[in-house]
């Protein structure tokens, strides 16, 4: 079985020794995704709202790039580093999962990597 590493520069590049994304066995697997702009490798400004808009507009570059996409998503999970901007990445969430959403889990952690508010992953098919 092949294993095909992702890499674009639509999103912003590893922080670490990690790939964007895995493609294998019909599935993408990307690493979370921070509001970081791949331009100029900072954080977007604007908070939360900002972070979760941007994450996920890097979400989608990386699956695109592995010939995914949002509406193949089975799973996402999105880390936040204060569970009360829950409701603020929810209704960003959904401007990018309007039909079928996937599965999802959410969880507050500690921290996130370079100061991020939120970082999100997900498993798509590939059709």
């Amino acid at each position: 079985m092949s294993r095909t590493v992702i890499a674009t520069n639509q999103a912003p590049a590893a922080v670490g020794p990690y790939s964007q994304g895995i493609r294998a066995a019909g599935l993408v697997f990307t690493a979370g995704q921070l509001g970081m702009d791949p331009d100029t490798g900072k954080m977007v400004e604007g908070g939360v709202e900002a972070q979760t808009r941007q994450a996920l507009t890097n979400l989608a570059a990386v699956l695109e790039a592995g010939g995914a996409s949002l509406a193949s998503v089975c799973k996402v999970t999105v880390f936040l580093q204060d569970m009360d901007d829950f409701k603020t990445m929810n209704g960003i969430y959904a401007q990018f999962f309007t039909q079928n959403p996937p599965a999802r889990s959410a969880v507050e952690v500690a921290a996130l990597p370079l100061g991020g508010l939120v970082e999100i992953e997900a498993v798509a098919l590939v059709p």
